[in-house]
């Protein structure tokens, strides 16, 4: 087990007072057996309303509104978390399940619904037949598979930081060569949906001992990942920036179908879009 604390400030900066509109704040952590939730503070300035949800997928959303003006918005989330994942896990995958391709049942495959279709156009089928040379055989083993896909990705995407909001599509990735692992987090979902498997974006951060994993700075870093929907195992974790397996040394804020709904914070602010001077994210993460 490890009891790790993490810190999380978002600061916007105006030239001028400007009016903030709600902001949509996704910081809190999801809960599960591996991730236990030991203590969690939000401080906002200035003062705001703040009200509790959860969205369509389970995750828990908070609304920060706010009356006046002000030149400076923050918005901070401190944390303490327990993780018992272990860091070679073992995954008891069903039988039917065992070798690719496989059917999810009738009722698996309706709730997937739509983690089980690409979100991107590509009417060529450009990523699909990429896809289709990570398979050796078929029927194949399907946690070889996944971790195949994973590896080939890692192996043909550079990491590179990336500070510009928005997200690359699928397509964008492979042609570049290059992504932030949000970028390389939907190329892996896409790939696998090619496929026939249910897969969900994970946003949340990443804690490593050592400085030499990539998306990991000396303080703490925000990440993203997939899970990938095995029956048996449920959701399994894969991490193909650092081509990882299993959830250790990751810290689950949110998961959905799409990247654009994992954003940790996303508002609005009434103003010109001159008044904004810049915004400011840092990120600890460290043994508690």
């Amino acid at each position: 087990m490890q009891r790790l604390t993490v810190t999380h400030r978002t600061e916007y900066r105006y030239a001028t007072p400007v009016a903030p509109g709600p902001h949509r704040l996704m910081l809190r952590p999801r809960e599960t057996r591996e991730l236990q939730l030991v203590s969690f503070d939000l401080l906002i300035r200035p003062a705001s309303v703040v009200t509790w949800a959860h969205d369509v997928s389970g995750n828990s959303v908070a609304t920060a509104s706010f009356s006046g003006l002000t030149d400076v918005l923050m918005i901070e989330s401190r944390m303490t978390v327990d993780l018992y994942a272990p860091i070679w896990p073992v995954f008891d995958i069903a039988a039917s399940a065992q070798q690719h391709p496989f059917h999810y049942s009738d009722e698996d495959q309706t709730d997937l619904g739509a983690l089980a279709r690409p979100q991107y156009v590509d009417v060529a089928g450009r990523l699909s037949a990429w896809v289709d040379g990570f398979v050796m055989q078929r029927p194949t083993d399907t946690l070889a598979l996944l971790k195949d896909v994973a590896n080939g990705i890692s192996g043909r995407i550079n990491y590179q930081s990336r500070e510009v909001e928005g997200t690359q599509g699928p397509l964008e990735t492979l042609d570049r060569g290059w992504g932030s692992c949000r970028d390389i987090a939907v190329l892996f979902a896409e790939a696998v949906r090619t496929l026939g498997f249910g897969a969900r974006i994970v946003s949340g951060y990443l804690y490593v001992a050592s400085s030499d994993v990539i998306g990991w700075t000396d303080t703490g870093a925000t990440h993203a990942w997939v899970e990938v929907f095995v029956p048996g195992a449920g959701w399994i974790a894969f991490d193909p920036t650092n081509r990882a397996v299993g959830s250790a040394n990751l810290i689950a804020v949110a998961a959905a179908r799409h990247i654009t709904q994992v954003a940790p914070v996303t508002g609005s602010f009434h103003g010109r879009p001159s008044d904004l001077l810049g915004m400011n994210v840092d990120v600890t993460v460290a043994l508690a």
